[in-house]
């Protein structure tokens, strides 16, 4: 082994500029053809199917994950258990996109009889739009690469970062031409932080009934201080009998009332109370309570109707249990 910084860092280099450059040279290839394949997948009653053999494989099931991620069903099927039953996940409503850098790959070949039997179109991505596969297809996607980022021009990197490039560029095409939202993709990830942003409500992780810390206004300081340590939210809600909001009082409060000296003997919350605080609804979404906690440093929220009136609260934790914080 002989390891030279220099000359690994060159190296490096080379490998990014090359890969760069090959996707650069795609711009001009974003052609009628291009527009052709969008227009196949879009007006699909099936699901995409794509299939790939090898590094070219790889690429593919990447494409199926992120075509099915934004609003495109697709799957990856392996073009070699395709031609031992798995052929059969491939129905009449289909579109196949198939990758091959050579285009001439044998287990797709072996296929694209059976593909044309059903009638299904065919998208094709290939670096040579000569081959057997660019020839059988309805639309081919020239992914051809000058030359390969590998020193020994050998192993797949630059056509597989095209084909790469190119199938995320239609796999986006598509999602814009769906119309397909934040709230879409939220829905296809409802386990990532995005999907929790998006689809977790105030009303969904809010406290509510009992384990709300609530008092009424002629209520003595220290049995609403009672009632925080109670409910370990951080601070009490002054409320009347009809649940209409008068006031919150909160850990700093109690700070601030000592400060300026008063005497806990005799105060009624009615008097410490801070007023006019800020609210949350429960259908906000949780990251609207998040950004006005941030905005206004405040670690907790009442949650009220339309009305005004209490039907709960959230603070800071529970954000940050939902994973939204």
């Amino acid at each position: 082994m002989n390891f030279n910084p220099e000359t690994t860092r060159t190296l490096a280099l080379a490998v990014l500029n090359d890969e760069a450059e090959a996707v650069r040279n795609l711009a001009r290839r974003i052609d009628d053809r291009f527009l052709e394949a969008c227009r196949c997948i879009l007006a699909c009653k099936g699901r995409v199917i794509v299939t790939g053999m090898g590094k070219s494989g790889h690429i593919g099931s990447k494409l199926a994950a992120t075509l099915a991620s934004t609003g495109t069903p697709a799957f990856f099927v392996h073009p070699g258990e395709a031609s031992h039953g798995d052929l059969g996940m491939i129905t009449r409503e289909d579109v196949v996109i198939a990758l091959s850098n050579s285009g001439e790959t044998d287990e797709i070949l072996t296929i694209l009889p059976l593909i044309r039997r059903l009638g299904v179109p065919l998208i094709a991505m290939t670096g040579n739009p000569g081959s057997r596969l660019g020839a059988d297809a309805t639309v081919h996607l020239d992914v051809s690469v000058e030359r390969e980022a590998c020193p020994l021009g050998l192993a797949p990197t630059s056509s597989t970062t095209a084909a790469l490039a190119m199938g995320d560029a239609l796999a986006v095409a598509v999602l814009d031409a769906r119309g397909f939202t934040a709230n879409d993709f939220a829905r296809s990830h409802p386990g990532g932080r995005l999907g929790r942003r998006l689809l977790v409500h105030v009303a969904d992780i809010m406290h509510t009934g009992d384990a709300i810390p609530r008092i009424t206004p002629d209520a003595p300081l220290r049995d609403a201080l009672f009632e925080i340590t109670r409910k370990g939210l951080g601070l009490v809600i002054v409320a009347g009998a009809d649940d209409e909001i008068q006031g919150v009082f909160t850990d700093g409060d109690l700070r601030r009332t000592l400060d300026a000296g008063h005497s806990l003997d005799g105060l009624t919350i009615g008097e410490a109370m801070t007023t006019g605080g800020h609210t949350a609804q429960p259908d906000w979404l949780a990251v609207e309570a998040l950004e006005t906690m941030e905005t206004r440093r405040i670690n907790a929220l009442p949650v009220t109707d339309a009305g005004n009136r209490l039907v709960g609260v959230i603070n800071m934790h529970d954000l940050l249990r939902a994973g939204v914080a």
